[in-house]
């Protein structure tokens, strides 16, 4: 392949590239949040009453100019002493000694693992 064909290849994978980014990084999301509510469903992690904290979790991917977003949380209040642990008093006075059950810490490595491995895919895809 000559350089002028190689540049050529690089510029059209670069206009097709967005949407495979877009893609992989949400499709990473969802495998991430199914690991970390697959952590919140019993030990070592928070034990599952109700259900809510667990489907509390949610996976939202936003398109930027030069590729893609994801945020992975949750609003339920008892998310970060769960994930941590908590000693002492609350705002209503209750007092706690709650170890730590983590959820989201183990499940990082693998959608740091995960984008790698999604992100590879996409470059293969426009790049043949």
């Amino acid at each position: 392949m000559t350089p002028e064909e190689l540049a050529a290849k690089l510029t059209r994978a670069s206009d097709q590239i967005g949407p495979y980014i877009v893609k992989a990084v949400a499709h990473t999301g969802e495998l991430g949040l199914a690991r970390i509510r697959g952590g919140a469903s019993g030990r070592p992690g928070p034990n599952v009453i109700t259900g809510t904290y667990r489907n509390s979790w949610q996976s939202v991917t936003t398109a930027t100019p030069y590729g893609a977003q994801c945020t992975i949380g949750t609003n339920a209040p008892q998310g970060r002493r769960l994930e941590f642990g908590f000693v002492g008093a609350d705002a209503r006075g209750r007092v706690y000694n709650q170890s730590p059950f983590p959820h989201v810490q183990p499940a990082l490595g693998y959608i740091g693992q995960t984008l790698q491995s999604e992100l590879r895919l996409a470059l293969t895809e426009v790049l043949l």
